[in-house]
């Protein structure tokens, strides 16, 4: 058969001493002798009929031949290490890969970790702090936690939190800044985490929901939503932050929410892994441990006026 492939070996030898441009280095990555190598490049030129080598004196260099095949060796064995490492994971229920957005790890996920390790000891929890797309057979996650408004296809997806904002400031500010009209002359803190949304989030939002008037132009802007609520918690200002992520701070005093209107966000948190992966013992239980801190935080909203922000347009 014209199309037959070599033997891996000699495929496996070819994509290292290609990748290296060196027969002893290839040799040191894959534990065979020198010769050993080359009698493998040897047996993949008799069968492919040509040289994929020039041997010169203290070197190597691909010739056509090689540098047509190199690119797609390489590709194929990285795919096949990735297939093999994800079919490993499929046995592995010790280690949990959880992603999520920065803010969400420092604000959320990070001050309950105790929490869950005490719960499930048997689990192993590891972070990625990212908001980039995953792939999750390419960078070995388990699960994915994002804050957007899309559906996710080909996924298992659940929603897991309605986002709502309102202004939070340090007791000590809470004090001076005793209703909603006094906003007008204190430093208001911007939180542009969420500002690519379609609808409005930000302070002029807030205002138009609970009848003020504010100068939202003024007052440190921050990128990432946990900085900002930092910056309130110091005491530099008040910030319409997110209760999702402001819970614990709440919870200990170090921040007040202390007015009736919430602006509640189109955008929600959702729990994300690959189909059927949410059966898996160690997913399972991460996501009903999940669903249960949400649930004994949504106290805040008691007695509260929210509105959504898109009924506001």
């Amino acid at each position: 058969m014209p199309d037959r492939l070599p033997p891996l070996t000699a495929l496996r030898a070819f994509e290292a001493a290609a990748r290296h441009m060196s027969f002893a280095k290839a040799a040191a990555e894959l534990n065979v002798t020198p010769a050993a190598l080359s009698y493998q490049i040897k047996t993949l030129e008799a069968d492919l009929g040509t040289p994929v080598f020039r041997r010169l004196n203290r070197a190597v260099a691909l010739t056509e031949a090689g540098r047509s095949l190199a690119p797609g060796a390489r590709d194929a064995f990285a795919t096949l290490q990735a297939a093999w490492r994800n079919a490993k994971r499929l046995n592995d229920n010790g280690v949990l890969t959880v992603t999520a957005g920065p803010a969400f790890t420092s604000k959320w996920l990070a001050p309950r970790m105790y929490d869950f390790a005490q719960a499930h000891p048997e689990i192993e929890l590891r972070f990625l702090a990212t908001l980039r797309i995953i792939d999750f057979d390419r960078d070995e996650v388990d699960v994915a936690i994002r804050f957007g408004l899309g559906q996710e296809k080909d996924v298992y997806s659940r929603s897991l939190i309605e986002e709502w904002l309102t202004p939070m400031m340090s007791p000590a500010l809470a004090e001076r800044v005793d209703s909603p009209d006094k906003l007008a002359k204190a430093v208001l803190i911007h939180d542009e985490s969420i500002s690519p949304f379609k609808t409005p989030m930000g302070w002029g939002a807030w205002a138009k929901a609970a009848g003020v008037t504010l100068d939202e132009t003024h007052g440190p802007r921050f990128s990432q939503a946990d900085h900002a609520l930092d910056a309130a918690i110091a005491g530099a200002g008040v910030v319409l932050g997110r209760v999702s992520l402001a819970t614990r701070a709440l919870e200990a005093g170090r921040l007040v929410a202390p007015f009736e209107v919430g602006l509640i966000s189109d955008a929600q948190f959702r729990f994300i892994c690959p189909r059927g992966s949410e059966k898996r013992p160690h997913i399972a239980a991460f996501e009903a441990w999940v669903m249960d801190e949400i649930k004994s935080s949504q106290g805040f909203a008691a007695g509260r006026r929210l509105i959504r922000a898109s009924d506001l347009l």
